[in-house]
């Protein structure tokens, strides 16, 4: 993809939605630690009411030590491979409050020595709540990169690293929520809305989908 065509199409994504944030429901670093590790595997809309009850009462890895695991458990049952999920949030509590002071370390390192944390929830929590300008490449951007051609790889470290390249400084702030919300709404695994797609003329995709007949007709 042209250097001037991948400016236009950040450009578009820029206009449909200014000021991009995840979907995810949280109260600060931690919770937002919290929901993104809770994610893998899941949808935000299922963490979103899994975590409801529980950040109106644990904000805090301190508080998150009070809850327990089996009090955690409770809260996070719904969510797949909660079990797993519940013993790595607790020890990545310990670590905080014990190396950390209770904060959410601003750093990438410190970060994925968490347990439970990988490289995509420290790059989430990096750009969402310190602005860092990180991209979290997930299922949604790895398929929207290679689909268009804006960032083909093999890996999502292979998809990161050439997005870090081709993304303009003007845009690299919310890159990672265009793209991602792009996949989840428009550029969809199975069938892609090609028709209602804002940056279709830059993308590598054939055959492009066209609008439903249900649609036309309705039109």
């Amino acid at each position: 993809m042209k250097k001037a065509d991948i400016y236009e199409l950040f450009h578009r994504l820029s206009e449909n939605n200014p000021e991009p944030e995840t979907e995810l429901n949280y109260v600060n670093p931690y919770t937002l630690l919290v929901a993104v590790a809770l994610s893998a595997q899941a949808t935000d809309i299922g963490v979103n009411k899994a975590t409801k009850k529980l950040f109106e009462q644990v904000t805090t890895p301190e508080q998150m030590l009070a809850l327990g695991e089996e009090g955690l458990k409770e809260h996070i049952k719904t969510v797949g491979l909660f079990n797993t999920k519940a013993k790595n949030v607790i020890k990545a509590a310990a670590m905080l409050a014990e190396e950390h002071g209770g904060e959410v370390p601003r750093n990438r390192e410190a970060l994925e020595r968490l347990p439970g944390v990988g490289r995509k929830t420290a790059n989430v929590v990096l750009n969402e709540a310190f602005g860092e300008h990180t991209i979290a490449v997930d299922t949604h951007i790895f398929r929207v990169s290679n689909r268009t051609g804006l960032a083909p790889g093999k890996t999502p470290l292979a998809v990161e690293q050439k997005l870090e390249k081709v993304t303009p400084d003007d845009f690299k702030r919310h890159a990672h929520h265009w793209i991602l919300l792009h996949g989840r709404y428009i550029c969809k695994a199975r069938t892609p809305e090609c028709w209602r797609c804002s940056i279709s003329e830059f993308c590598n995709f054939k055959p492009k989908t066209g609008e439903p007949a249900g649609k036309r007709k309705n039109a």
